[in-house]
């Protein structure tokens, strides 16, 4: 089986000592080390952690395959706090919000499919752009990366999840995120990235309309109320506005508030 072959549901079907074998093989494949295998624990490890070290970056090895990616939101009930919050803080802040939620919800999350996918190696942390979106990937170019495909970054969030957020279905309700520094989007995820965990963090993709992890702030700053602060950090969120921003004229000159995270080909 080839390296960009390895499925998730095969990741997962791995005892340790073979799914440390495939990690050791991968790093060795892009000129990289193992610097972190932690075996799946269900209670406090989901899947399989590895991440690799090569020329300083740390990158977590992301199985492919079969994938359903954006979100399902026929299937999905907010939970009482979440209507709560819409219908008592965003519907009287008067910024001519639907009365519907999920009619709200639905213009920022990609639909429901199924792609596939090749496995990859993904980097850890995202980082800051050196320069315009287009100069940005040639750079990466230059150092055998490139930026991560839509549907690569939700899958790599998701982690096979099929909930709202990479961590479940709803947030801590007493604390928007920015101000949050204890809730669950400030933990690794399911394959071991730091994603979707500041809300002015936004990421590129190879789509400039798919731009993820956070919304600039818009929401924080612009009080939508408590749900709608903790949307940008939903796997599937791709909020049109901040895309048309950060690709736009107004965004030609802070580049350096984006952020792209780097991926590695293991074809």
């Amino acid at each position: 089986m080839s390296l960009a072959d390895l499925s998730l549901d095969h990741w997962r079907s791995l005892d340790p000592g073979a799914a440390e074998r495939l990690a050791r093989e991968a790093a060795d494949r892009v000129g990289g080390r193992l610097v972190v295998f932690d075996a799946a624990r269900p209670a406090t490890v989901p899947l399989h952690r590895a991440v690799v070290e090569r020329d300083g970056r740390r990158f977590a090895l992301i199985p492919g395959g079969e994938a359903a990616v954006g979100f399902d939101l026929d299937g999905w009930s907010p939970s009482p706090g979440q209507l709560t919050s819409y219908r008592e803080e965003s519907l009287p802040a008067g910024f001519g919000f639907g009365a519907d939620l999920k009619e709200h919800v639905a213009r920022f999350l990609t639909p429901r499919r199924t792609v596939a996918l090749p496995a990859v190696l993904m980097a850890v942390e995202p980082e800051k752009l050196l320069d315009t979106p287009a100069v940005a990937g040639e750079l990466l170019a230059a150092e055998g990366l490139r930026p991560p495909h839509p549907d690569e970054w939700e899958h790599a969030c998701g982690a096979g999840s099929r909930t709202l957020f990479h961590w479940g279905d709803d947030h801590p309700r007493d604390a928007e995120p920015y101000g949050d520094s204890s809730g669950p989007h400030r933990f690794p995820n399911a394959l071991g990235l730091r994603v979707c965990f500041d809300v002015y963090e936004s990421e590129l993709t190879t789509d400039p309309a798919s731009v993820y992890g956070g919304d600039g702030g818009e929401a924080v700053c612009g009080g939508y109320g408590t749900f709608l602060a903790w949307l940008p950090l939903a796997t599937a969120n791709h909020n049109p506005d901040t895309a048309e921003f950060v690709n736009g004229a107004e965004g030609e000159d802070m580049f350096e508030d984006v952020s792209v995270r780097p991926v590695i080909d293991l074809a």
